[in-house]
């Protein structure tokens, strides 16, 4: 049997790192495309040597990884780095199967001829298609401690189970998130058109046109959580196939059962269907097994694979006093992205009535870097308030927020008087209380000696993901 030549490899390589050819012009795929609101931070892991690890990029399916990859290797050769420093490498490619990744690595040095100090950075793309990739990429962060090696990959649940069992101390997982609500008006260039800066820190962001704010939120909702589908009208008409069949039934048909060892396909697609359907409702073990036919203890199991892949959220229930339940039996469940609700089950507009629940959906996957652990929901026999922040220290509500697509509870003051109670019943936790809504702001009202404060969804999700993202930026320049 002939084997793929050394030649083949070489001639590959190059095609594959354009850079490296001697021209005045360099051109790096995907350059022209934005970048994401993380970028800053993750070039920042790429470049900094004090940190002697691999970066692991991860993250659901499409969200832009190898792109980013790219805007990377762009930045570098913007700060004046050799090119022909810069290894990049897509393991999908039928030309590097079953090659070992030292074996890509020499081959890389013997190119250019670089010494085992030089500063180099090498990506890996796709690299979960890497037999024991951890292994490998292990002994080359030990064996070149001057590299800077990233490695990036669309089977996410793979990636992050490898990470954490074989890359203590090694490796340095980096989560891209679906966009957020703020990244996806910045990619249709309506940021500025739609929302208004605040004069002061403490106050919220504003809008000049509520009602088309709400338009593109609800856009956002139906095909935002993806750039490809953002930037390509042939797919936004159509993202049902796009995102069914590109992203979830990889995940659900392959990726998982590759992984996990799931023999019954057909059973995990209809819990996820079902967990789909339901994002932004309270289910119940119990419930889902019934509906499913799928045992409590697999259901138990397929949930953490869920989570795993970044497909869904699960947010724990505490109640009126706080406190968690010995036997979470029952929970809330978001999906990852609300986009893939409505690429299961249509489109939706303002008014259908499932707008309620993907609103919360949108929300809560703006939160997806920092701070879910400490979210939970509080939920009692007559009562229910949507989100509610635990402090880590002494497990008490530090402030809550109540989620509408509705103006109602603002002329229907009686709809906040479960709010009211679960205020009353915790006396340290901030005022005013938040209530989203549809199109109301209003800072001033008070409803049973309490202070109460709305603002609308779709400036609450922006308002999170600009704080997100400020957040973990600050947060990276710490360390």
């Amino acid at each position: 049997m002939i084997e793929i030549s050394k030649d083949d490899i070489l001639t590959r390589l190059r095609f594959d790192n354009p850079w490296w050819e001697p021209k005045t012009e360099v051109s790096v795929a995907h350059e022209d495309s934005p970048r994401r609101s993380y970028f800053a931070r993750f070039h920042h892991r790429v470049t900094n040597r004090d940190l002697r690890r691999a970066t692991i990029l991860m993250g659901p399916r499409r969200v832009g990884k190898t792109v980013m990859v790219h805007h990377s290797i762009r930045a570098l050769i913007d700060d004046a780095i050799d090119p022909r420093q810069i290894l990049y490498v897509a393991l999908d490619t039928p030309v590097y199967s079953g090659l070992a990744l030292d074996r890509l690595v020499s081959y890389f040095l013997e190119i250019h001829g670089h010494r085992r100090d030089a500063p180099l950075f090498l990506y890996f793309d796709e690299i979960q298609y890497h037999r024991d990739w951890e292994l490998h990429l292990k002994s080359l962060v030990d064996s070149y401690p001057e590299y800077r090696f990233i490695a990036s990959g669309s089977a996410a649940a793979a990636l992050r189970m490898k990470s954490n069992e074989s890359g203590a101390g090694r490796f340095s997982d980096f989560f891209l998130p679906p966009l957020s609500f703020a990244e996806y008006l910045q990619f249709i260039k309506r940021e500025n058109e739609l929302v208004v800066a605040p004069e002061k820190e403490e106050e919220w962001f504003g809008t000049p046109d509520i009602e088309a704010l709400n338009d593109e939120f609800v856009n956002y909702i139906n095909f935002g959580g993806y750039p490809e589908v953002v930037f390509s009208p042939t797919i936004r008409r159509n993202p049902e196939q796009f995102i069914k069949n590109d992203i979830i039934d990889k995940v659900l048909l392959r990726d998982l059962p590759s992984l996990y060892g799931i023999n019954d396909i057909q059973e995990l697609n209809r819990l996820f269907t079902m967990l789909a359907y339901n994002t932004g409702n309270e289910v119940t073990l119990e419930g889902l097994s019934q509906s499913s036919g799928v045992a409590k203890n697999t259901i138990r199991r397929y949930l953490e694979y869920l989570e795993a892949a970044f497909l869904i959220i699960r947010i724990p229930r505490i109640d009126q006093n706080a406190r968690r339940f010995k036997r979470a039996m029952s929970f809330k469940v978001y999906l990852n992205n609300p986009t893939m609700r409505t690429a299961l089950f249509g489109h939706v507009d303002a008014e259908h009535p499932a707008m309620g629940a993907l609103t919360e959906t949108a929300i809560f996957s703006q939160w997806q870097h920092g701070r879910l652990s400490k979210l939970h929901y509080a939920r009692w026999k007559g009562g229910e308030v949507d989100i509610v922040n635990l402090d880590p220290r002494d497990q008490k509500p530090l402030w809550a927020v109540e989620v509408k697509w509705s103006d109602r509870p603002h002329q229907v003051h009686r709809e906040l008087d479960n709010f009211v109670y679960f205020a009353e019943r915790h006396p340290q936790i901030k005022k005013p209380l938040l209530v989203t809504s549809r199109t109301v702001m209003d800072r001033d009202l008070e409803h049973r000696g309490v202070h109460f404060e709305f603002i609308p969804s779709a400036l609450y999700a922006y308002t999170l993901a600009t704080n997100s993202h400020r957040f973990v930026n600050l947060w990276d320049d710490a360390i």
